[in-house]
């Protein structure tokens, strides 16, 4: 079965809506899986520049009412609780998009529903315990950290289980093509009720301060989380049998810690700079920097709306052993990923200044630094998410080979770059390790599973 589909030629539209509506249908239209991919896809992105938006805009809020260097301490703060709570499922929530498509062409269902209740309630556990050792280290470390930083990351320890929880159903919402429902609540519900809370604070007159935003920011991700997982329980209900239950912890996560380590390094990869940045240079200048990678976020929401809605079906084409069906996905969903990808760096590119001029006009300054950054988002959009394609087929020990590598050459040059050039040496030290990045996985897929992965040239060998 092919991955296009096919339509007919419609006969002379006649004017520009027609045209545009016969566009989109020809794009979106049909029921084959490259169609039920765009449109997912479609959905996805969507969230995302939604999200986006609704990012953007609380970005600008708190950098215009916090100042600074409390703004500073907060995406300090906040970066930490997106590194660590994506890492702490112990890569579940992208394991459950290998095991319930396997599970489900398997007929094991009791493995099924002891996956889809126990793998939450581990997550949540554990990633409580981790907190509170982090805590811990928190107060042990204390007299080295910047003071007003040491509340706000006690309250970023108590955010971490609830983000967690929430990463894991964002999988298993994946795996049952409920995207709206794994995303809209991180996404949306969320950056919403962050803008709510904090524009109430500063409407009532109190002082919003690193502490009083990473208040509002734990009290999102709880209450999103919640509200998620009441639809979610109730959607499985009506789709999954009801019947027994076998817990597999084990064999999860045997199949979930490689794939942590792929999505550890991407994820330190992504923050690397950050986090490195406060090190070494002024909190004003890593929220100017911040401001550039934000402002440059769609460009990644390309590449992630294409990885939620494709990893899945990896699994399954593998599972059934459909290599020319796998094979014609891949080149659909890297070319779906590049030449988007493409178009929007160039939009962000052009339309820089004023996006930054909204945090504030000293922002500005970090224009030339998005030209740097962008860089290495367009040549690793150029392989498409074949990151998941290795996950999905067993190849994830290669895959975070290649993390690794790239995450330490970014950690390299980011200490010998930042210190002289700040934010242009942080951006510039990214960039070259994503491109190390794209050529090792290039590679590795080339070598491992005879596919050329490259947005252009040959599709096959």
């Amino acid at each position: 079965m092919a991955v296009t589909d096919a339509h007919s030629t419609p006969a002379q539209p006649a004017g520009a809506l027609t045209r545009l509506r016969a566009m989109l249908g020809r794009a979106l239209g049909g029921s084959g899986e490259a169609s039920v991919t765009k449109r997912l896809a479609g959905t996805v992105f969507i969230i995302r520049v939604v999200s986006a938006g609704l990012a953007y805009l609380s970005q600008i809020l708190l950098a215009r009412w916090m100042g600074g260097s409390d703004y500073g301490v907060y995406v300090y703060v906040w970066t930490w609780v997106l590194l660590l709570g994506s890492m702490m499922d112990f890569g579940i929530s992208v394991s459950a998009q290998k095991l319930i498509p396997e599970y489900r062409t398997r007929g094991d269902h009791a493995l099924l529903r002891g996956f889809l209740s126990g793998s939450r309630w581990m997550t949540l556990i554990v990633s409580s315990i981790v907190s509170l050792l982090l805590a811990g280290i928190v107060k042990l470390s204390s007299p080295w950290i910047e003071p007003g930083a040491v509340v706000p990351l006690y309250i970023g320890c108590l955010t971490l289980p609830a983000f967690v929880v929430a990463n894991t159903q964002d999988g298993i919402a994946r795996s049952h093509d409920w995207m709206r429902l794994g995303l809209m609540p991180q996404f949306v519900v969320r950056q919403s009720l962050i803008i709510g809370f904090t524009a109430g604070a500063f409407v009532l007159g109190f002082h919003l301060g690193a502490i009083a935003a990473m208040l509002a920011s734990a009290a999102a991700v709880w209450i999103a989380m919640i509200g998620q997982m009441i639809v979610m329980n109730r959607r499985l209900r009506d789709t999954v049998e009801a019947g027994p239950k076998a817990y597999d912890f084990r064999g999860w996560l045997a199949v979930s810690l490689p794939i942590l380590m792929v999505e550890g390094f991407y994820l330190l990869l992504s923050y690397t700079d950050v986090l490195l940045l406060q090190q070494f240079r002024s909190s004003e200048e890593v929220g100017v920097y911040f401001a550039v990678v934000k402002t440059l976020a769609l460009v990644s929401f390309i590449h992630y709306a294409m990885s939620a809605t494709t990893a899945h079906r990896f699994a399954q084409y593998h599972a059934t052993g459909d290599r020319a069906r796998l094979s014609a996905y891949v080149a659909h969903a890297i070319k779906w990923t590049f030449w988007p990808s493409l178009a929007a760096t160039a939009l962000l590119l052009a339309f820089g200044k004023p996006l930054l001029w909204l945090f504030g006009p000293q922002f500005v300054a970090g224009y030339d630094i998005m030209f740097i950054a962008a860089i290495g988002l367009v040549v690793r959009s150029a392989i498409g998410p074949v990151e998941r394609l290795l996950n999905m087929l067993g190849h994830q020990h290669a895959c975070a080979l290649a993390y690794a590598s790239a995450f330490v050459m970014n950690v390299v040059l980011c200490v010998l770059l930042i210190p002289r050039f700040g934010g242009q040496g942080a951006a510039a030290a990214t960039s070259i390790a994503l491109m190390s990045e794209t050529v090792l996985l290039f590679w590795i897929v080339r070598r491992r599973l005879g596919l050329h992965v490259l947005a252009f040239g040959k599709r096959a060998s």
